[in-house]
């Protein structure tokens, strides 16, 4: 660092008549502007226009997900047509979205599709023992599952004690999101367009004589869904089984999946299903807070 001295005083000497007194330089009164800080300069071996790139999207990030083109500027140190072209090039791959009213940029959709790609690598892990406090509580069968592509993907099970179960394993649930309270669990939270738009490529077959076929029938019976905090399937799927799930939320509050309870008609007492339905919601409660989900946002459930 360059030291500085501070003169507190100037004292005026007459000069030697055989050296000429040297003018002073002139000093201004006001100070110099303060340059933004430069961009830093990429690793070696980086490509400098992916690294600028994503300096941009966590600088969108810092600034609350949304901000303006200059702010942006000043936030990377990048001059404002390099920032207005790398902005333009994530826009048309949708990580960004240019604000709608105002001359600014939000992070985009895609970076929603990248973070729940990233949680079903994670999900399981971080489910598993929530997974397997229910399995020991209830003694039945639990799985987890996410929607993906329109249709029900299983990401972990746990198997149940008995040796007459629920094998969830075998169950191909890919097509019933309307016929599973797995799937009940997360199409109650969906906008009211997108249920539509999967149950429209899907189909709504009738698996079993309780299955719900109607479309008004099971947007009713997802308005109880909301209400109630969890989803029942009395053989809607699968004749004589019976299924308790509810939601499992990110650190947005987004439905990311659910967590279900499997049990065969014979051991479906009412205090057994009661039973099922608390470790349920009580283990996806936790799990979602502990994936940093906004208090709140889980409906009440029905004891």
């Amino acid at each position: 660092m360059t030291e500085v001295t501070e003169l507190t005083a100037i004292e005026a000497l007459a000069p030697a008549p055989s050296m000429p007194a040297l003018p002073l330089p002139a000093v201004s009164a006001t100070p110099a502007p303060i340059a933004a800080p430069a961009a830093e300069a990429p690793e070696r071996g980086a490509i400098q226009s992916v690294d600028r790139a994503v300096s941009l999207l966590v600088a969108i990030a810092e600034l609350g997900g949304e901000t303006t083109l200059s702010a942006l500027a000043q936030r990377t140190g990048l001059n404002i047509s390099t920032c207005h072209h790398l902005l333009a090039t994530l826009a048309r791959r949708g990580f960004v979205a240019k604000t709608v009213g105002r001359r600014g940029y939000a992070l985009g959709a895609r970076i929603l599709y990248l973070s729940h790609a990233c949680l079903q690598v994670e999900l399981p892990q971080r489910a598993q023992r929530f997974v397997d406090r229910i399995a020991q509580a209830t003694g039945e069968t639990v799985n987890l599952v996410v929607l993906q592509g329109g249709g029900l993907a299983p990401l972990l099970e746990r198997k149940a004690r008995h040796a007459l179960r629920v094998d969830t394993g075998t169950l191909d649930t890919s097509g019933a999101v309307h016929a599973t309270a797995t799937g009940k669990a997360i199409l109650a939270w969906l906008p009211e367009t997108e249920t539509a738009r999967i149950l429209a490529a899907q189909g709504m077959r009738q698996f079993t004589a309780a299955t719900i076929a109607g479309y008004p029938a099971l947007i009713e019976e997802l308005r109880l869904v909301r209400r109630n905090g969890f989803a029942i399937d009395r053989e809607e799927f699968q004749p004589g089984v019976v299924c308790v799930a509810t939601a499992v939320r990110d650190h947005a509050g987004a439905v990311i999946g659910s967590i279900g309870a499997w049990a065969p008609t014979m051991r479906a007492s009412e205090d057994h299903v009661a039973l099922m339905r608390a470790e349920v919601v009580a283990a996806a409660r936790e799990l979602s807070a502990e994936l940093g989900e906004p208090a709140a946002t889980t409906g009440p459930a029905t004891s």
